[in-house]
């Protein structure tokens, strides 16, 4: 059994680990990795074994990374139909490039796998991997061995590095706004998970409504504004006194806004509305949207940042210091 991440040194393994290991030349290895002829099945399983022990993978930037080349950083996103995730990326990239690294991106959404699925897609070209990569994140650092994971969204757990947000803070500083503009019969808007249980954010928006006292209403949608307008206006036909909604993304606050709009329901007036997540789209929307919002410039540079410092071995991999928290800040606009 291999070791976890956290006992890893964040250096990728080299061809030359595996030659070390397996007692051969590094043309031996060579020779195994590539199913190429002249060595013995033998001697091929049992260096292809340590290269996947060691997290060897050939890349085809092998040759330029021995002679010096850019290192290569995947991405794996799980939908860029979603703004948020856009613009993630574009904070990502630019943080890479002023370092001169490539970034390879891989969008595992619409039904085109699972994050694993992306991280196989992506190991054999990159040199690390960020990404939302949710449950699992454990078995994507295990793929890659010595090189590091950095997971969004979630702890580190037993990759290289994580970073997630305080959802409890933010949900605090969200239920607070509504209960001060005088909202009384609140409802969370959840995204739907295909465990059907709440997600980290709808569990800390469902923990602090209890501590406050908050009757909440809790209700699910799929991640799409479309979904989510029709979701808001059947709880409408349910609920009509509702006055005060927080959900779980501001797409989906989009979609809300145009079912309340539909029923005749004023906003901020009948109904104040609070999105999560900060992207520019709650600007163009109306009533403009108050928001949990992160920067995510700030959010691509941390994680930007966190792993050069796993790469260079100035953060070790699974400390303290490689496991980071970040929080949102409540922008107040027109909808509540």
């Amino acid at each position: 059994m291999t070791s976890t991440p956290r006992n890893r040194p964040a250096k990728r393994a080299t061809i030359l680990d595996v030659a070390a290991a397996a007692g051969v030349s590094r043309q031996t290895v060579t020779r195994a990795m590539n199913e190429m002829p002249g060595i013995r099945q033998a001697t091929r399983e049992r260096v292809q074994e340590l290269a996947r022990e060691l997290g060897y993978t050939p890349s085809r930037f092998a040759k330029g990374l021995v002679q010096g080349a850019h290192t290569s950083v995947g991405l794996a996103i799980p939908g860029l139909t979603n703004p948020y995730f856009p613009a993630f990326a574009s904070s990502v990239v630019e943080m890479a490039t002023q370092r001169a690294w490539n970034v390879v991106m891989d969008d595992f959404g619409h039904g085109s796998g699972s994050a694993l699925d992306a991280v196989a897609r992506l190991a054999p070209q990159v040199d690390a991997v960020i990404g939302y990569l949710g449950p699992d994140a454990e078995e994507a650092q295990a793929m890659l061995g010595r090189r590091p994971v950095v997971v969004l969204d979630e702890p580190a757990g037993l990759t290289a590095g994580g970073i997630s947000f305080d959802y409890p803070y933010a949900a605090r500083l969200a239920l607070d706004r509504l209960l001060a503009v005088g909202s009384g019969r609140i409802a969370y808007m959840d995204s739907v998970t295909e465990e059907g249980s709440l997600t980290a954010r709808g569990a800390a928006v469902a923990g602090v409504a209890s501590d406050l006292g908050i009757d909440l209403t809790v209700f699910r949608s799929e991640d799409s504004a479309h979904a989510s307008r029709e979701a808001v206006e059947s709880l409408l036909s349910r609920h009509a006194g509702l006055d005060g909604l927080l959900v779980f993304n501001d797409l989906m606050a989009a979609g809300a806004l145009k079912a309340l709009a539909g029923s005749g329901r004023g906003v901020p007036d009948d109904c104040a509305v609070i999105g999560m997540d900060g992207i520019p789209l709650g600007e163009l929307v109306t009533p403009e949207l108050t928001t949990l919002s992160l920067n995510l410039r700030d959010v691509g540079r941390t994680a930007v940042d966190l792993l050069d410092g796993l790469l260079s071995g100035a953060v070790v991999a699974g400390s303290a210091e490689a496991d980071l928290r970040l929080r949102h800040e409540l922008v107040i606009r027109q909808s509540a």
